[in-house]
C-alpha cells in the first residue's frame, strides 16, 4: 500500500472516530435544548395560571413597577409617584403594584415619604411587594465588573418578584433592562421601561478608549494599555446584552434628548421609544417671588454707598450624595469662589447649601467625607448639609437661593436644576447630558441659566453671576421660570399616559 493510500486511510479512520464522538454531542444537545424549551414554556404556563388566578381574585388587571429603591427620595422615585398617581387617576379600576427591597420601612410609610418629600399623593392604594435581596443589585456587591454583576443579580432579583406577583403588565421604572426579558418571555408580561440612565452609553465607551479617569474608570485602568484594552472589549460585550435585553420592552419611554440618543444606539427600537421629560413640581415653586429689580438695585445702591446692609448670597445644590452628581467639585468650586471674593467679605456673605437624599450606609459615609473636605478647605461654617429634607423645607431653601448649582458629568436630565428654575434661582449646571441639551437652553431668544466643566470654570461663572446687574439677573430669573414649565407636572402625565395607552388597552377588564 502505497504511502497516498495509507494517508488517505488514516484520515478516513480519523473523520469516522470525529462522527462517531460528533453524533452523541449533537444528540446531547438536541436532548438538552428540548427540555429547556420545555422547562420554559412550562415555567410559562405555571406564571400564566398563578396571574389567572390573580385576576380571578382581585377582579381586575395588575400593573406592576419595578424599583427597588422606592423609598430613597430622588427623582427617580418622584418619577414612580407621579406615574403612580397619572394611571390610578385614568384608569382607577387598575390595580398597582410596587416591588421593592425597603425592608425597614412599611408600605403606609413608603407612601408617606412620597406625600412629604414630593408633595404627591395617591388618589388610590398600592400593594407593596417586599424583596429581600436587593444587595444583589448593590454596586458594593461586586467591586469588579459591576455592570455585569448588577445586572446578573436585577434578574434573580426579578425572579424573586415574578414568583411573588405576575402581573398583567410590567414597567421597569429603574433601567434594570435585564429584568425585561424575564418578565416578557417567561411571565407572559406586556412590559414597558423608563429609562432614566442608560446602564452603558457610547459616552462611557469613549472614556475607557480615551483612558479617561473618571468616577466609572479608576485611574490604575486608564494609566494601563492593556487593563484599558480589556475594559473596552467587556463594555463592548456588555453593550450588546444590555441592547438585546433593551429591546425587548413593548414601550420604551426616556428622560431627556441625551438619553435618546444613547438608547436608540443600544436598543434598536425607534418605532417604540419616545422621550417623556420627568415631572418636576415647578407650580409648587412659581408663587415663589423673585427679587423684584428695584429692590435688587436699591440693595446694590445702599452697597456702594457705604451702606451697613451685608448682602447674602446662597448657592444651593439639589442632588443626592451619590459619586456622580459630583459633591466635592462643588466643595472646590465654591472655595475658589470664595476666595476670589475674599475683599467682599465684611459686605457680604457665602453659603453653600447641599440638598439631597441617603439611601444607605455608603451614602452617609459619602456625607461624612465631604463634611470633612469643607473643613479641611476651611469651609466648616460656610457650606451646610441638609439630608432627606421634606418638600416644605426644600422649598425654603429654594426660595432663598441666588444661584442654583449643579455639578454631575452627562446628567441624563436634572430635576434639581428645573426646580431651581422654577424656584427663581440663577442655573449653573455641567456642560452636558440633558442640562445642556435639554434645560438650560435658550428661551425666547435670551439666556435661561449658565454652564461649566470643570473647577475655575464654576467659580468663574458663580463670580459672574453675583457681579451681574440687578436688571440682567432678574431678567434670566424669569425668562428661566417660564422655560421650566415644559417639564410640569401635568406634561409628563400627559406624555406618559399617551405612552402607555397602547398596552393599557390591551390589558382585559
Amino acid at each position: 500500500m502505497s504511502g497516498h493510500d495509507q494517508l488517505a486511510l488514516c484520515l478516513c479512520e480519523i473523520t469516522r472516530l470525529l462522527w462517531k464522538l460528533l453524533l452523541p454531542l449533537v444528540l446531547l444537545t438536541l436532548v438538552l435544548v428540548a427540555v429547556l424549551v420545555l422547562l420554559v414554556a412550562g415555567l410559562r404556563l405555571w406564571f400564566q395560571s398563578n396571574r389567572a388566578a390573580r385576576r380571578a381574585r382581585d377582579g381586575r388587571p395588575t400593573v406592576a413597577f419595578f424599583h427597588p429603591y422606592c423609598h430613597a427620595g430622588g427623582g427617580g422615585e418622584r418619577v414612580l409617584w407621579c406615574a403612580i398617581r397619572a394611571l390610578q387617576n385614568r384608569y382607577p379600576e387598575v390595580n398597582v403594584v410596587v416591588y421593592t427591597g425597603d425592608l425597614e420601612v412599611s408600605g403606609a410609610q413608603i407612601l408617606d415619604g412620597a406625600r412629604r418629600r414630593f408633595n404627591v399623593a395617591l388618589p388610590g392604594p398600592v400593594e407593596f411587594v417586599f424583596l429581600a435581596h436587593r444587595v444583589l443589585v448593590e454596586p458594593g456587591l461586586f467591586p469588579h465588573f459591576t455592570l455585569l454583576g448588577q445586572s446578573v443579580g436585577s434578574v434573580f432579583l426579578g425572579w424573586d418578584a415574578l414568583t411573588q406577583c405576575v402581573p398583567d403588565l410590567y414597567v421597569d421604572s429603574m433601567g434594570y433592562a435585564f429584568t425585561l426579558p424575564l418578565f416578557r418571555y417567561l411571565g407572559g408580561c406586556s412590559v414597558a421601561s423608563y429609562v432614566h440612565y442608560p446602564t452603558i452609553s457610547t459616552d462611557m465607551l469613549s472614556v475607557v478608549s480615551e483612558r479617561n479617569p473618571r468616577f466609572n474608570n479608576a485611574d490604575y485602568i486608564s494609566n494601563n494599555l492593556f487593563l484599558s484594552a480589556a475594559k473596552l472589549v467587556y463594555y463592548c460585550l456588555f453593550a450588546v446584552l444590555y441592547g438585546a435585553a433593551g429591546s425587548c420592552s413593548h414601550v420604551v419611554m426616556v428622560n431627556s434628548s441625551w438619553t435618546l440618543d444613547h438608547i436608540l444606539a443600544l436598543w434598536r427600537a425607534r418605532d417604540r421609544t419616545c422621550v417623556v421629560y420627568p415631572p418636576c413640581p415647578v407650580e409648587h415653586f412659581t408663587d415663589i417671588p423673585i427679587l423684584d429689580q428695584e429692590e435688587e438695585e436699591e440693595e446694590e445702591k445702599e452697597e456702594e454707598e457705604g451702606g451697613d446692609r451685608k448682602r447674602r448670597y446662597s448657592v444651593v445644590s439639589v442632588a443626592q450624595f451619590r459619586p456622580e452628581k459630583d459633591h466635592r467639585l462643588q466643595i472646590r468650586a465654591f472655595k475658589k469662589l470664595v476666595d476670589r471674593r475674599a475683599a467682599l467679605q465684611g459686605r457680604e456673605t457665602l453659603r453653600l447649601v447641599l440638598i439631597g437624599g441617603c439611601r444607605d450606609q455608603e451614602d452617609r459615609d459619602r456625607v461624612l467625607m465631604l463634611r470633612g473636605l469643607s473643613q479641611e478647605l476651611g469651609l466648616g461654617e460656610r457650606v451646610e448639609f441638609r439630608l432627606n429634607v421634606p418638600f416644605d423645607e426644600l422649598k425654603r431653601e429654594l426660595a432663598a437661593a441666588t444661584i442654583g448649582l449643579h455639578t454631575m458629568w452627562n446628567e441624563h436630565f436634572g430635576i434639581g436644576v428645573v426646580e431651581c428654575m422654577a424656584a427663581g434661582a440663577v442655573v449653573l449646571a455641567h456642560k452636558s447630558g440633558g442640562p445642556r441639551r435639554d434645560i438650560v437652553v435658550p428661551f425666547e431668544g435670551g439666556a435661561t441659566g449658565f454652564l461649566a466643566e470643570d473647577e475655575d470654570g464654576y467659580a468663574d461663572a458663580m463670580d459672574r453671576i453675583l457681579r451681574l446687574p440687578a436688571a440682567a439677573r432678574t431678567e434670566i430669573r424669569r425668562r428661566a421660570r417660564q422655560s421650566a414649565a415644559r417639564f410640569s407636572d401635568r406634561e409628563f402625565e400627559n406624555c406618559f399616559l399617551a405612552a402607555m395607552e397602547p398596552l393599557m388597552n390591551t390589558l382585559e377588564r
